[in-house]
């Protein structure tokens, strides 16, 4: 089973701080500017870290006055979803292998 990982992706998302952007822009979109307020970390920080999630296809972002208003690119989000459950899916068929070695190793020294 072959599964093509976007690096870049999955580290945009790797970071946990990123996460909870996402978290928060789920749920309705935001500024950096906004977020800040929800997160432990500065406005600069913020948008440096929405540069990050923009940069993947995670975010895209609309002038809002003075502002940028960032929402989730909800088709690169499932891609990300899709991602993440072919490599679930290839590592629980790796350790179905594993276990059956396992237990045939097993049964061969209870003989």
């Amino acid at each position: 089973m072959s599964t093509t990982v976007d690096d870049a992706l999955w580290s945009a998302v790797g970071d946990p701080t990123r996460r909870r952007m996402l978290d928060l822009l789920l749920a309705g979109g935001g500024t950096a500017t906004t977020l800040s307020e929800h997160l432990p970390v500065t406005r600069q920080a913020v948008a440096k870290h929405l540069g990050v999630l923009h940069r993947v296809g995670l975010v895209h972002v609309t002038p809002s006055g003075r502002e940028r208003r960032y929402e989730v690119d909800e088709a690169q989000l499932a891609r990300a979803v899709a991602q993440l459950s072919s490599v679930g899916a290839a590592w629980d068929a790796r350790l179905q292998r594993i276990k059956r070695i396992a237990e045939a190793i097993q049964r061969g020294q209870e003989s």
